[in-house]
């Protein structure tokens, strides 16, 4: 929105130079290059590891190397911090194409480390940090924080117990007890939100979680506006979708991407390339993006009217409760993407919500009911679509 830029050697750039806590609403937008124009350090294109085979198109590799690590320690603090990652599978499910009525292709991402796409987004600062460690730019570990009570909370407990930094979880009231035990299993520090008398709208754990920010916390979180880098790894997926439909010989009309805080939509529509429509969808019982989206009709330059534009939504409720984030915070970069790919959101009805997830599991899939969401939205739109499409949408958070 300042049109400030900022050096890919400067370490710790998770947030714009001149955000505050009186002027937060700036953001960092990764500066892609063409993949085509980027050196072939490693020669790793079919490694199974997509941190691995995409390293050099990844952000935090390009601080490293224009730091002066080598191309061979950039491999080996993958292996230590990513190593468990695996490029995920994409198939055709006849089922669901026969439900939709269209070529419906999936991404399966429950498989992923920890059950979902979240991972990747955060493996790409814990690399960033590694990075700087090994670069000696920083001399103690200041604690991870995030705010969340699902598949967030736990890629981040997981990632963290890995490499042993310490990680506060913020989260609210009525977390449930049993996911709580998983995140103490991991020795996460759990920290139950009250709304307190003098908060301002909006979710008193991502508030609490600001407020430790603030006081020196690292952002280990899949919020764009609060940690730019967790943008880069979330691309990953992109690519790899990119990749796996020109092997299969097929070309990809639109991708139907869930959206909670954004993050994800912003991502994979990154990694596709505009191309390839961004269509995102939230549920009728908590759709920020959608409401901004119709705001944003009325106002030129909607991205620097940040709060009269993206409003926090007032009773979230979903049986898809992992996309319930009160604010779209990457919004603005979803907006990029689904105007330059000529996409738009979509409101999913609670029956289609409910729908597609029991269509889900029945053809196949561990997934949740918001890990199923992007197929609440082919459902949606499916009188649209045409008969001969080829649909992408991303199965991302195990049922548990």
């Amino acid at each position: 929105m300042c049109g400030t830029t900022v050096d890919i050697a400067e370490p710790f750039t998770w947030r714009c130079p001149r955000a505050t806590t009186a002027d937060p609403y700036h953001v960092l937008h990764l500066l892609d290059v063409d993949a085509s124009i980027v050196p072939d350090e490693l020669g790793a294109a079919d490694d199974e590891n997509p941190f691995l085979r995409y390293g050099p198109r990844l952000a935090w590799w390009a601080f490293a190397r224009a730091n002066g690590m080598t191309v061979d320690a950039c491999v080996a603090l993958t292996n230590e911090v990513a190593g468990a990652f695996r490029v995920t599978p994409f198939e055709r499910s006849d089922a669901l194409s026969a439900d939709v009525g269209t070529g419906v292709w999936v991404k399966d991402e429950t498989g992923n480390v920890a059950g979902s796409h979240k991972a990747r987004h955060l493996a790409s600062i814990l690399l960033h940090l590694k990075a700087a460690e090994r670069l000696r730019m920083s001399k103690n570990r200041q604690p991870l924080a995030i705010a969340s009570c699902g598949n967030a909370a736990l890629a981040a407990a997981t990632l963290a117990a890995e490499a042993d930094w310490p990680l506060d979880v913020y989260v609210p009231t009525w977390m449930d007890d049993a996911f709580g035990e998983r995140l103490d299993g991991l020795g996460a520090r759990i920290h139950r939100c009250q709304r307190r008398d003098d908060d301002p709208p909006g979710d008193p754990a991502m508030l609490r979680f600001r407020e430790a920010r603030d006081q020196g916390a690292i952002p280990f979180t899949v919020q764009g506006p609060e940690n730019a880098y967790c943008l880069d790894g979330g691309r990953t997926i992109g690519w790899e979708i990119a990749d796996q439909a020109a092997a299969a010989g097929v070309e990809l009309d639109r991708v139907v991407v869930q959206v909670g805080g954004g993050a994800f939509a912003a991502s994979v529509g990154a990694g596709l390339g505009r191309s390839v429509r961004l269509d995102t969808v939230q549920a009728e019982g908590c759709a920020p993006l959608a409401e901004a989206w119709e705001r944003a009709t009325a106002i030129d330059q909607p991205h620097r009217y940040w709060s009269q534009v993206m409003r926090p939504w007032a009773d979230p409720h979903s049986l898809a409760d992992g996309i319930l984030d009160d604010e779209t915070y990457d919004w603005i970069a979803d907006f990029d993407g689904m105007v330059e790919s000529n996409g738009r959101p979509i409101v999913a009805a609670e029956s289609d919500i409910e729908r597609a997830h029991r269509l889900a599991t029945d053809a196949g899939y561990r997934v949740s009911a918001t890990g199923a969401a992007g197929l609440a939205g082919v459902l949606t739109i499916a009188d649209d679509l045409h008969v001969h499409e080829h649909v992408v949408v991303v199965m991302s958070g195990v049922a548990r």
